[in-house]
């Protein structure tokens, strides 16, 4: 445990800023497993849905710095040719 004030504040900020991140991660993979859910079952217009909500969730995650841009700009890329190419 440590002894400093600071270092005692840093512990606690981490955990909440942890917490807060993995929140942000699981809504982004539900959101990608709703994508791929929908193009298993051959309905474009639900992927095509589903995707414009997944976009927008990784680039918040992106821009909140949960994610790196790269990562952000990887996992659309898949995903829109994914849904592309049904």
């Amino acid at each position: 445990m440590a002894n400093i004030k600071s270092a005692k504040k840093r512990i606690k900020t981490s955990e909440k800023r942890t917490l807060r991140n993995k929140s942000v991660r699981s809504g982004v993979k539900t959101s990608i497993k709703k994508v791929y859910s929908a193009i298993e079952s051959a309905d474009k217009n639900a992927a095509a849905e589903a995707l414009k909500s997944a976009i927008g969730a990784l680039e918040k995650a992106g821009s909140k710095g949960v994610y790196h841009k790269g990562t952000v700009s990887r996992k659309v890329s898949r995903l829109t040719k994914a849904v592309n190419k049904m």
